[in-house]
């Protein structure tokens, strides 16, 4: 009677979890999955009251991202330090969306560093934080590094973020 007992309590509780388990796939989960954006960019960079050294900068720029479906359009503010031939960019915020709306948001900061051909510069140390987003990328994490560079003459660039985030998959 006790082996029967627990057989009637038991398969209740196993069907119950098999159910959760089935509408949790079937809902989505939490995912962990690799990030990488890549694209040209413009940068203006100018007189800013928002920044410490009254000194920063305003990106917009477009390129691709599997992660997010294709094609992205950016924008980005930072405030910019010379420190000698080198620039600081700190307090970054960046905006990535898709072309159907859905956006993920990353602070940045890192380094300018001449490459030693005229006015071209590249990143060094620079790296990104997603610090969320919006459609399916609302409840979105994670962070990596940033490459590229710029021709400070003419505000033109690439930039390519790389790295892992975590969110919710529908």
């Amino acid at each position: 009677m006790f082996t029967s007992f627990l057989r009637t309590i038991a398969r209740p509780a196993a069907v119950t979890l098999l159910l959760a388990a089935s509408a949790t796939a079937s809902a989505g989960g939490w995912v962990v999955k690799p990030i990488q954006i890549e694209g040209t960019l413009v940068e203006a960079v100018g007189p800013a009251d928002r920044c410490l050294s009254k000194f920063g900068g305003t990106i917009s720029g477009h390129g691709d991202s599997a992660l997010m479906g294709g094609k992205v359009v950016f924008i980005a503010t930072d405030c910019i330090t010379p420190v000698g031939p080198l620039f600081n960019f700190s307090g970054g915020k960046f905006i990535v969306m898709t072309t159907s709306g859905d956006q993920i948001y990353a602070n940045y900061s890192g380094q300018f560093v001449p490459t030693g051909e005229g006015t071209k510069y590249v990143f060094s140390g620079a790296t990104f934080q997603v610090t969320g987003g919006t459609g399916k990328f609302a409840r979105i994490t994670g962070g990596g590094s940033l490459s590229g560079g710029e021709d400070m003459a003419t505000g033109t660039g690439n930039i390519k973020l790389n790295g892992t985030v975590l969110y919710l998959q529908n």
